[in-house]
């Protein structure tokens, strides 16, 4: 019986993954626990390693194919079978009830997969099936762009937002009216939406339609907090950001209404201070968490959220890396911003957007002086926090990043 490779369960909220890059081509020896192929979830990158030792017969999904979690992504001839009998009958594999058939054709197999219906009707792969249910859209009405004419989920997707009218039922147009048509249109580039910028753009919308968002900001002198860091560095390296973690974390000791979130219509305080740091990536954005971030000193949190950002940028996190935040600081000062209105993240009260750091002529001490300015926007859920509790959050977010926990 040939090894079977399936798509990984990574989290409890993981349900599918996209096949990024394959490693391996049919045909190649493989050996267990190598990688073999790369997916992306909706938080990140992974590298699966294979299951045993063999040669690849084939892979069932084309690179970009969503999968969901259990299904069938490849089959490794173990010693003594033969890769390419078992790749002619990756139909048998693929459509197979206990795992989701692939919605295009597999790219390595000898014989592609019988994924047509003997009893006439059309061809649907099942994730397309259950997402055109969800979206209402009429399969009848859909374009398949898999092979035969297979619908795919890409093809539910498109339908639906055009209204699941396929280019076949648009009507004809004449010679005359083809004439008095506009100039055409310039050419678009489309680039699906999927993996991170997916869940970045469903998470992102959901936040504003399910909680009640406001938005404080604070211009604060931090000519303190400069002069510290300054001292600080010539001990260890750290960065701004990781003196708003130290100084928010302790700031939500005081301010526990913060660090809580609401479910079934009450508000549940939570014990852990978990600070995520949002990283900005070339695909997107990811939020890294530094776990107890009440218990650990400066110096902890800077070795911490470097290790955190380098693994972030090389695609390396863990799930837990990045599950499990109740509270979100998020910095564009590198960037020249000096405010904006940060979106909570799903589960969480607060997030601090983080400006840059200019200096300012100000008011110090009853004269006009130089000093370091920095403007903090705080978001905050309003169901759950009012104005002047928040407010006060911030102020004492300012006051430890100034001058410590005092």
């Amino acid at each position: 019986m040939p090894i079977e490779v399936t798509m990984p369960k990574f989290g409890l909220t993981m349900h599918e993954g996209t096949l990024q890059r394959y490693f391996k081509t049919a045909g190649d020896a493989v050996k267990a626990g190598e990688p073999i192929y790369e997916v992306e979830t909706e938080k990140v990158l992974y590298e699966v390693e294979s299951p045993a030792s063999g040669i690849l017969a084939c892979w069932l999904h084309p690179e970009g194919d969503i999968v969901e979690c259990g299904g069938l992504v490849a089959l490794i001839a173990a010693s003594g079978e033969d890769a390419a009998a078992i790749a002619a009958g990756s139909s048998n594999h693929a459509a197979r009830p206990s795992a989701p058939a692939a919605s295009a054709a597999p790219p390595d197999a000898i014989a592609p997969a019988a994924d047509s219906p003997a009893d006439g009707r059309r061809a649907v792969s099942p994730v397309a099936r259950k997402l055109a249910s969800e979206l209402k859209v009429d399969l009848a009405r859909v374009t398949g762009t898999g092979p035969g004419g297979r619908i795919t989920r890409e093809d539910v997707e498109r339908a639906a937002r055009e209204g699941s009218a396929s280019p076949a039922s648009a009507p004809a147009t004449s010679p005359t009216s083809i004439a008095a048509e506009a100039p055409a249109k310039p050419r678009l580039r489309s680039l699906p939406m999927r993996g991170m910028r997916k869940t970045i753009a469903a998470r992102m919308h959901q936040s504003l339609r399910e909680t009640a968002q406001l938005t404080i900001t604070s211009e604060a002198d931090v000519t303190a907090a400069v002069e510290l860091r300054s001292r600080l560095t010539r001990e260890f390296d750290f960065t701004y950001t990781d003196m708003l973690i130290h100084a928010a974390a302790r700031a939500l000791m005081r301010h526990p209404r913060m660090n809580s979130r609401l479910a079934d219509d009450a508000i549940i305080s939570i014990t852990e201070i978990n600070l995520g740091m949002a990283v900005a990536l070339d695909e997107g954005l990811i939020v890294p968490v530094v776990r107890d971030a009440d218990r650990k000193s400066l110096r902890a949190i800077a070795v911490e959220t470097k290790d955190l950002a380098e693994r972030a940028r090389t695609n390396k996190l863990k799930i837990d890396d990045v599950s499990g935040g109740t509270f979100t600081i998020t910095n564009l000062g590198g960037f020249g911003v000096d405010a904006f209105t940060p979106i909570l993240n799903l589960g969480e009260t607060g997030i601090l957007g983080v400006g840059r750091i200019s200096e300012k002529p100000a008011i110090y001490r009853g004269e006009i002086a130089r000093r370091s300015m920095l403007t903090l926007s705080l978001t905050f859920d309003h169901r759950i926090i009012d104005g002047a509790p928040a407010a006060a959050f911030l102020q004492t977010v300012i006051d430890i990043f100034n001058y410590g926990d005092r």
